[in-house]
């Protein structure tokens, strides 16, 4: 699981805030069953944009939970 983040605020709370973004989700699949071991979580803050930080729209969008299988 990657956490992101759209670019307001500082670097540091975005950091924090991707990473509570990230375990958040964790938490959910834990408690809908997925061994905690299964998972991983990380905090990218706002440095992998999906789309313009320049529009509310595009701020929404940047702020989410990406989940990767491996």
């Amino acid at each position: 699981l990657r956490g992101h983040t759209d670019n307001k605020g500082n670097d540091k709370i975005n950091k924090i805030l991707s990473e509570k973004r990230a375990l958040s989700v964790k938490n959910a699949l834990i408690q809908r069953g997925i061994a905690p071991e299964r998972i991983t979580a990380k905090g990218m803050s706002d440095t992998q944009p999906i789309e313009t930080n320049d529009t509310e729209e595009g701020r929404a969008l940047n702020r989410r939970v990406d989940i990767a299988t491996i």
